[in-house]
């Protein structure tokens, strides 16, 4: 048995995660091996539903993106490589923006055909019950009246503790772009929210 299986193996058997996927988890998904991509999943799984959800809003959509999210990571995973600063959590979540970007679109353009589009719902998240009471359902709720671009830099910047240049790179944009949107996106939100703003932490 390798290091890499063996390593793979104490995992899945409880013991800690690591905190990223490493190059030996990787190259093994690629090769598609099945534990691997379990593991990959498990780890990872969390990270990209919350993100969607907080970004497209709860409902049965996001499990369906989630799955086209892994899908895509698994199609390209042999080319990307862990190492320095890159991290397969960024990674991961530059698929899932572009992910959340193409639903958009197809929602948009069943809009425009005047079709009903069930997953227009409310803006709660499986992540209502973490942010009970007022200020949560004020957060959720004026959160999703920013515009798409600056509710996506808000929720890396707020949920997912990126820097601006990993959150840039999510995004497609430059830092100058990505610190503007979020800017404008806090400072919507401080006036919607009013006194609430502060009291959110």
């Amino acid at each position: 048995m390798s290091q890499a299986e063996a390593r793979r193996d104490d995992m899945m058997g409880g013991a800690a995660f690591p905190a990223e996927a490493d190059a030996a988890i990787l190259a093994s998904c690629a090769r598609g091996d099945p534990l691997s991509l379990r593991w990959f999943v498990v780890r990872y799984q969390p990270l990209v539903f919350a993100y969607l959800s907080r970004t497209l809003g709860h409902g049965a959509h996001v499990e369906d993106l989630a799955q086209d999210v892994f899908l895509r990571a698994f199609r390209a995973i042999g080319q990307f490589e862990a190492r320095g600063s890159s991290r397969c959590s960024t990674w991961l979540l530059t698929i899932a923006a572009n992910a959340a970007i193409d639903f958009r679109r197809r929602r948009r353009e069943v809009l425009c055909d005047g079709k009903t589009d069930p997953d227009l719902v409310d803006f709660a998240t499986p992540e209502t019950e973490h942010y009970r009471g007022e200020i949560g359902l004020a957060l959720q709720r004026a959160a999703s009246s920013l515009p798409d671009e600056q509710r996506d830099a808000f929720v890396l910047a707020e949920f997912h503790d990126l820097s601006m240049e990993e959150m840039a790179a999510v995004a497609g944009v430059p830092v100058g772009t990505i610190k503007a949107r979020l800017s404008r996106a806090r400072a919507r939100l401080r006036e919607l929210l009013g006194e609430m703003w502060e009291e959110r932490r």
